[in-house]
């Protein structure tokens, strides 16, 4: 068995261009010092750097007329994922690196993700709903999750077995996803703080933003822009709003371009 490690994105569309798995790839290869290999699934290679290791779209296997390819990133849950085999950290595009990355595969568990309500304020009208709350609690937010390659592809299993019936029961793939792996006694959480989110854990709240800039929580090893702004709007001095002013990002310009 390879024993590198893998550290994975997709990129599809036209939402984010090849600078995004660039940057990623560099960030990774600052921050991961055991071997490993970076792969990049997508429709469109051009433009990648040449240390990125380039493989197709991994194939969701839905039924015969069903083409809502929105929840594709359930695809790498296949029994075979191109020629990877091990153990595999995936991370979005959207997300800037800033420290060491061994903890996300030395922390014990056949499955971690981050805990989507981690990165977000309190919903205190979500108590109107206790079992609804309860279940949105639990949620993994997959910016960032590792897993055993062909390990869970029950959760493909139980997608492409009823698509439609998936999509009418969740808004999105992650809640999908979060509850097979609850139901498998699979789904697992990152340390909180590991993993923090750049408007909610960087940027002080409100008047406090007009008197510090954004900085990097201590502890935290990965920034995630998850909702709004998003992080092309704050590299380009935009996103801020009257209650929250973006200051001074040059640290976020480092770990980006750096």
């Amino acid at each position: 068995m390879d024993p590198r490690v893998n550290v994975i994105c997709m990129k599809w569309g036209s939402m984010y261009g090849p600078e995004y798995v660039n940057h990623l790839r560099r960030g990774v290869a600052r921050h991961l010092k055991r071997p490993h290999r970076f792969v990049c699934f997508t429709d469109d290679a051009q433009g990648l750097d040449a240390d990125v290791e380039v493989r197709p779209l991994p194939d969701l296997g839905l039924p015969a007329g069903q083409k809502d390819l929105r929840w594709r990133k359930l695809a790498v849950f296949r029994e075979q994922l191109a020629d990877l085999q091990g153990t595999a950290l995936f991370l979005d595009l959207d997300l800037v690196v800033v420290d060491d990355l061994e903890p996300f595969f030395s922390a014990p568990g056949r499955f971690l993700i981050i805990r989507d309500d981690d990165l977000f304020r309190h919903k205190p009208l979500r108590r109107i709903d206790p079992e609804r709350d309860r279940f949105l609690h639990s949620v993994g937010n997959s910016s960032v999750f590792r897993f055993e390659i062909g390990a869970h592809r029950y959760i493909l299993d139980a997608y492409v077995a009823d698509p439609k019936g998936a999509a009418q029961r969740y808004e999105i793939s992650q809640q999908f996803q979060s509850a097979q792996l609850a139901a498998h006694g699979d789904l697992a959480y990152w340390p909180r703080g590991w993993c923090v989110s750049f408007k909610n854990d960087c940027v002080p709240r409100h008047v406090k933003s007009y008197l510090r800039d954004p900085v990097v929580p201590a502890g935290a090893h990965i920034v995630v822009f998850a909702g709004t702004p998003k992080m092309s709007d704050v590299l380009a001095g935009q996103g801020q709003k009257w209650y929250r002013r973006i200051g001074n990002i040059d640290w976020l310009r480092q770990a980006w371009g750096g």
